[in-house]
């Protein structure tokens, strides 16, 4: 674990494995998480590419956001951290607001990508506005919001550890922190970005995702000439952690013949 400093001063958490000649991965959590959520991608990808996975300003071991950080401005953070690690160019995984942050990401440096890796995510919700009240009302008690949440992103079936482990994490981010991603996530409207992207994509949703269902997915990736749609049967939103070893082989599937 560490930090990468930014140009403002601020630093941003960093956790990193692997190395060699192969381009890297990056991996970015959503709203109610952080790069703890890629351990499982960290070990697997490590053994064959430099895997990193970043925390957003204000989350996990991130100094806090400035006031009005925005999904660019989170962008713009990975984009820097990339400079100071040494890294050109990379596949870029985001899941959910990691997504949304991914496209962003393109949007802004394209050439930076390597690939896109776009999993339980979306262009626009059609709900977005009202997730995003729900979650701004619910914000100042984190802990309540993790355990009313935590049955809700995870499919039936999932272990009371795996339960614990996601309410925990989320327990700990910080309201201010929290109330700026979901604003950076449930109201956004990147069509036009997704329209654009010119990397190949791989598309990933859970089956039984009920918070970005597979319909947002499959709308994304027919935005995205020639992007490849792969369904998690039995996953739910964070198909990652519920589903990490077909998630890593999929995704591996995909990163492997580019480089």
């Amino acid at each position: 674990m560490g930090r990468v400093s930014m140009a403002d001063g601020r630093a941003i958490g960093v956790d990193e494995t692997g190395g060699g000649g192969a381009v890297p991965i990056l991996f970015l959590h959503g709203v109610g998480s952080d790069k703890s959520v890629w351990a499982p991608q960290l070990e697997h990808f490590g053994q064959s590419r430099r895997a990193i996975a970043f925390d957003y300003p204000g989350y996990g071991e991130s100094d806090p956001a400035a006031p009005g950080t925005t999904r660019d401005d989170f962008a713009a953070a990975i984009l820097v951290a990339m400079a100071t690690l040494g890294i050109d160019r990379a596949h870029v995984c985001g899941l959910s607001l990691g997504g949304v942050i991914a496209i962003a990401i393109h949007h802004s440096a394209p050439e930076r990508c390597e690939s896109l890796i776009l999993a339980d995510s979306f262009a626009v919700h059609p709900d977005g506005q009202a997730i995003y009240d729900r979650s701004i009302a619910a914000s100042e008690q984190m802990s309540e919001l993790a355990a009313a949440r935590t049955p809700v992103l995870l499919a039936a079936g999932a272990s009371e550890a795996l339960h614990q482990e996601v309410r925990e994490t989320m327990a700990r981010i910080d309201p201010d922190a929290f109330r700026i991603g979901a604003e950076a996530v449930w109201l956004a409207d990147q069509r036009d970005r997704a329209r654009s992207v010119g990397v190949p994509t791989l598309v990933l949703v859970g089956g039984d995702d009920s918070v970005t269902p597979p319909e947002l997915s499959r709308d994304l990736a027919e935005m995205i000439d020639g992007a490849e749609l792969q369904i998690l049967p039995g996953a739910g939103h964070l198909s990652n952690i519920e589903r990490p070893a077909d998630f890593n082989r999929i995704v591996e599937e995909f990163v492997a013949p580019l480089g």
